[in-house]
């Protein structure tokens, strides 16, 4: 199964991807909604092709969204950085969040050095408390792709991450949720990014530093994980920033977070003055 958060007239309805086609489902409430309330539901006749959809993002309004840094062995050495000994986190604002297709914006006032990162985000299923590792994935609703964008001037200039992560837009998530239980094995999934149809990035989550039972351990052990939070695990190698000469996203590029048994999330890039 894969599920969908699409917009309606302003309004955000839930879908299933069935083929090459969205079949919304007779529902009223949003992907939290979902979670929270495990409903029976039915799909409706209707069914829209996906080219014709306009995707929002998976989770539209979740308490929070945690991202890792530094969790993929060859992304800390393209950086010179240590490997940390407890998960590096910090947030980004859920005003950051988009869908698949829709355009990454920013002011080249505010910012002159975006750059993408490939991440494999997990949707928390359930109220996570003080989780031992052992009880951590049944706690999991899905995963989905993300692209932790971020502002290198911004993020290196404030030497911490949050202002540089969070610019409205940072986050495109989705294009839907894969359940769980439908992937086997979430630390085997080949994930890459493509620029421009170049591939920029091409690695394996196998590659985390800390796989996702000892990472919800310890979120939980330090703040409550509610159902919808989103949970960025990094990124591998390849990133435009440690490039030589570095590579940023500029007006009018396409930038592609593809992820094994999950799907393609596309977005494209526009500069804009306000």
């Amino acid at each position: 199964m894969k599920i969908a958060q699409f917009y309606d007239h302003h309004q955000i309805r839930l879908g299933l991807i069935e083929g090459e086609s969205l079949v919304p489902l007779d529902f009223h409430g949003d992907m939290i909604d979902f979670i929270t309330n495990h409903p029976e539901y039915a799909t409706t006749a209707e069914s829209i092709p996906l080219e014709h959809v306009h995707f929002a993002p998976v989770v539209s309004r979740p308490s929070k969204i945690i991202a890792l840094g530094l969790n993929y062995m060859d992304h800390v050495i393209e950086s010179k950085g240590r490997v940390p000994g407890t998960p590096l986190i910090f947030a980004k604002f859920p005003n950051s969040l988009i869908g698949h297709g829709e355009p990454i914006i920013w002011d080249d006032a505010v910012t002159k050095k975006v750059d993408f990162e490939a991440e494999l985000a997990v949707v928390m299923g359930q109220k996570t408390v003080h989780c031992h590792e052992s009880d951590a994935m049944q706690m999991i609703f899905g995963y989905t792709c993300a692209n932790d964008v971020s502002a290198r001037d911004l993020q290196f200039g404030d030497k911490q991450w949050v202002r540089g992560k969070s610019l409205d837009t940072f986050c495109p998530l989705g294009p839907w949720i894969v359940p769980g239980n439908e992937i086997p094995d979430p630390h085997e999934l080949a994930i890459t990014c493509r620029l421009n149809g170049m591939t920029m990035q091409a690695g394996n989550t196998n590659q985390m530093i800390f796989k996702l039972p000892q990472l919800i351990s310890f979120l939980s052990n330090h703040f409550t994980l509610m159902p919808g939070d989103v949970i960025l695990t990094g990124t591998p190698s390849g990133v435009g920033a440690f490039r030589d000469p570095s590579i940023y996203m500029k007006h009018g590029d396409e930038i592609i977070v593809e992820i094994e048994h999950i799907g393609r999330l596309i977005n494209n890039c526009l500069i804009m003055k306000y």
